[in-house]
């Protein structure tokens, strides 16, 4: 008995259907980032692990897909290795390449092996996939698109500004209300150090950006397996637990880091986020959330959290400043900060709350009727003629019963359908039926081209 086909779990096909509302997002998304000059590059799919292992953590580099050497890939581990199961250094011997975690590693790698072709500051966008070893679930999958966006090359806050500002208007243009949630990791550094555990930075952040998922009790029980105190997690838990106003928690916060100069200074740069994003106007809601933490290692200052307000799910957007990344191959002192659209959690997002406008499902704006040989020639004369002038057109192939040929325009979603019978190849003219209204009209090839061009 054959095997029934099936695809790795984490992973899925779209239908047409699917594609049109993917590529609907995709086209709004790309259509913003050209809008605020953004310019398009892609990287490969595979990256040398080299490049991707220890740029997101301890966790982050276990859900890195790693890819077996071509050939004799035990060729490198000895039997005691083997025997040991060692997997670090076995990972090391066996492989060299792995699949992209994310874009903004890659994109960091391209800019210091590009760096002489590029104008500073360069600003970038990249749609593609990525691929993370995780557990799926709702929401979560191990092959994901990415739609990021990056400024390199610049200091200033008006890149996080800015930045805000495609956020809100990306999800303006596709209609989702989102919360968008701002932070600085320069605060949870000051946090760190006010608390007596600024060697702990690390443990601490990644701990805290579970919050929403595992809630705070298990956050402190995972920052005790950590070490840290317990006066040092009952200082923690006000500030994670924090309310009011975004002025009122900076107030709060500058009270609770006064002695610390990255908190400062962390505090002074999120209120100019904040108040230059309010400057600008905006339709989001964007809330100071002292306990979003964004476990990457890379970020050092602003970071951004974006959520769909009318559907429970995890982020859809998500980013920040790194002033180092691109040091850790060989390049120091070009900040840079950066979003990433998550386009899945967007789409699944989009489908709950059914955003989509009807049009995006048409497949084309006619379909001739085939009534035979001689009528299907000249139908596909004038097919060829319209999509020379841009309109989407196709003949049904074969010649079969004409409720059939109407059940297919139905089904595909095609707006019209032209009717070229003995009369009309006769006189010249098409018979277009309107699929919606039911109604239908007698046209010349230029008066069709007219209609669908006005």
């Amino acid at each position: 008995m054959a095997q029934k086909p099936s695809i790795p779990k984490g992973t899925r096909d779209f239908s047409p259907i699917e594609m049109a509302r993917r590529n609907y997002i995709f086209d709004t998304i790309k259509r913003s980032f050209k809008l605020f000059g953004y310019k398009h590059i892609e990287t490969p799919a595979v990256e040398n692990l080299s490049t991707l292992m220890g740029k997101y953590g301890e966790e982050g580099d276990k859900l890195l897909f790693k890819i077996l050497n071509s050939g004799d890939f035990l060729k490198n581990a000895s039997d005691e290795e083997l025997t040991e199961r060692a997997l670090p250094k076995l990972t090391n011997k066996l492989c060299e390449k792995g699949l992209r975690y994310d874009l903004t590693v890659p994109f960091a790698r391209f800019v210091v092996q590009h760096r002489n072709e590029l104008q500073m500051p360069f600003k970038r966008f990249q749609i593609q996939p990525v691929w993370r070893a995780d557990r799926p679930q709702k929401g979560r999958y191990r092959e994901f698109y990415q739609c990021d966006a990056d400024v390199v090359g610049s200091d200033s806050l008006n890149n996080e500004i800015e930045l805000l500002s495609l956020i809100d208007t990306v999800f303006s243009d596709l209609g989702i209300r989102i919360l968008i949630k701002v932070n600085n990791r320069k605060i949870l550094a000051g946090i760190a150090e006010t608390i007596g555990e600024s060697e702990k930075i690390v443990d601490i952040t990644v701990a805290i950006d579970k919050i929403d998922k595992i809630g705070i009790e298990n956050v402190n029980s995972e920052l005790r397996e950590k070490g840290l105190s317990e006066n040092a997690i009952g200082k923690l838990r006000p500030i994670l637990e924090m309310q009011g106003s975004n002025d009122e928690k900076l107030n709060l916060m500058a009270e609770f880091l006064k002695d610390s100069e990255t908190g400062m200074k962390g505090i002074e740069e999120m209120r100019t986020v904040l108040d230059g994003f309010d400057r600008l106007g905006h339709e989001s809601i964007v809330e100071a959330d002292l306990s979003l933490a964004r476990g990457l290692n890379y970020y050092t200052g602003t970071i951004i959290e974006a959520k769909a307000r009318d559907v429970e799910i995890g982020s859809i957007t998500g980013g920040g400043r790194y002033d180092n990344l691109t040091g850790v191959f060989g390049v120091s002192g070009l900040s840079g900060v950066g979003i990433s659209f998550g386009a899945d959690r967007i789409y699944d997002v989009m489908n709950q709350l059914d955003l989509y406008p009807s049009s995006i499902t048409e497949s084309v704006k006619i379909l001739f009727v085939n009534f035979g040989d001689s009528e299907a020639l000249q139908s596909m004369k004038y097919v060829r003629i319209l999509r020379s002038a841009g309109i989407s057109a196709e003949i049904y192939p074969d010649s079969a019963k004409m409720k059939k040929q109407m059940t297919y325009a139905d089904s595909e979603n095609i707006p019209y359908v032209g009717i070229v019978g003995e009369t009309e190849l006769n006189d010249g003219t098409i018979v277009v039926k309107n699929m919606i209204e039911g109604k239908q009209e007698t046209l010349t090839l230029q008066e069709l081209i007219d209609k669908f061009t006005v």
